[in-house]
């Protein structure tokens, strides 16, 4: 009946679209060549179902210069783009500054992991977006040396410090544990996730705040991990970004790893050191609270300022549908935003850990949705990194990040 009832809206749309050109719907959406490629196969296969034209509008693969030209785009009231995908970071800026269409009341967001759409793509009661790829914090470990994954951080610490002792008599240069360490928002999704659900970014009536026990707990053992225990590499906090750290375990020279779903991929690649000898599991747990992963990922949302509203939402529907969320899987090997995915069978023979990150994604955490989030961030970052550095105690750091963040806080008017 659905799909029935979806057709029937495009065959009314395809009438609709007969006027022009100008009744396009026009696509913003970054990424790498074969990505881009994707998007533009599929959006010829809307129109040649649909009868409504679509046209990519191409953004740089770099995050930070695709947000940038989609504020400039909504601050103008531009009509185009009509849809774009947004990094989950930026839907808070975008929601409170009422750039987001809301979506249809029809969109069936039933197949969708719950807790993604009820902390992340609602907005004062109006589903505002929809996930299309979804990214989450996970822990790859080494099978061959391990015979399971670690539940809690202490844990962790105990296993790779033995691990660690006993490789270095053959790879002088093996580490129990590599993180995302230097100062970028990399470093605030693990830290969120070392912390756990009794930490992170505390919010209190509207306001934030770091200073408390979970966080300085994490801080410490954070340090700890560099220096004295140098269960991780020196230069954690300098160097180690995304990259950086899924490099050094791919190479063989690490134990723990802790990096976002893609990795998984080019560690099973045919020329990997470590192939077949990878698990992936859900990050540890700290002494108090609950194992949390940090929620990434982009999601779709239609323009406040569109001129082509129920073309725009059709494409919506197309793009999230069982099919095309399966076709980018297969194809880019994207974790899809369905949750009903997550056990088709074709899709768990070719990407079997997808059966832990199911249970990761149901209980990922955002970071908050705050349309001053950057500027938390760039605070956090900052002191969070001179702790790891050795230049701060953690009860210090996180009190100067506090007050700072209450200066921001004081800047937007929020009470604290």
């Amino acid at each position: 009946m659905k799909k029935t009832a979806f057709l029937f809206l495009l065959l009314l749309l395809s009438t609709a679209c007969s006027q022009g050109p100008d009744r396009a719907v026009v696509f913003a959406v970054g990424g790498a060549p074969a990505e881009l490629d994707f998007w533009e196969n599929l959006a010829d296969e809307f129109t040649r179902t649909s009868g409504i034209p679509v046209r990519i509008l191409r953004q740089p693969s770099d995050t930070d210069q695709q947000r940038q030209s989609l504020v400039i785009a909504l601050k103008a009231r531009m009509k185009d783009p009509d849809v774009f995908l947004m990094d989950i970071a930026w839907i808070g800026l975008f929601s409170a500054a009422d750039w987001l269409m809301p979506l249809e009341a029809d969109m069936d967001t039933v197949p969708f992991f719950a807790q993604v759409i009820d902390t992340v793509d609602r907005f004062n009661g109006r589903l505002i977006a929809l996930p299309v790829y979804m990214d989450a914090g996970v822990l790859y470990y080494r099978k061959d040396l391990v015979k399971a994954p670690p539940d809690t951080w202490q844990t962790l610490i105990a296993s790779a410090r033995k691990v660690q002792e006993a490789q270095r008599k053959t790879q002088p240069d093996f580490y129990g544990f590599v993180w995302t360490g230097a100062q970028y928002e990399g470093l605030i999704t693990v830290f969120m996730e070392f912390a756990g659900t009794s930490g992170g970014f505390v919010e209190e009536n509207e306001g934030i705040r770091l200073n408390c026990p979970a966080n300085i707990r994490a801080l410490r053992m954070m340090r700890e991990l560099i220096q004295p225990l140098a269960v991780s590499p020196a230069n954690t906090f300098t160097q180690m970004k995304e990259e950086e750290v899924r490099m050094a375990f791919q190479q063989g020279h690490i134990l723990y790893e802790r990096n976002w779903p893609y990795a998984w991929a080019l560690h099973e690649a045919d020329d990997s050191p470590v192939r077949g000898k990878t698990g992936v599991a859900q990050v540890p747990a700290p002494e108090t609270g609950r194992s949390v992963s940090t929620l990434g990922g982009f999601h779709v949302g239609v323009s406040r300022y569109t001129n082509v509203k129920a073309e725009a939402m059709a494409f919506v529907q197309f793009i999230t549908s069982y099919d095309n969320q399966k076709r980018m899987v297969m194809e880019l090997g994207w974790n899809p935003g369905r949750q009903d995915l997550y056990d088709d069978p074709s899709i768990l023979a070719k990407a079997p850990h997808f059966n832990a990150l199911k249970s990761v994604f149901q209980h990922a955490r955002p970071r908050p949705l705050k349309p001053y989030y950057s500027q938390i961030s760039a605070v956090a970052q900052t002191h969070i990194n001179r702790v790891l550095a050795g230049h701060a105690a953690p009860e210090e750091a996180l009190a100067k990040a506090d007050l700072e963040i209450q200066g921001i806080l004081s800047r937007y008017q929020v009470d604290p």
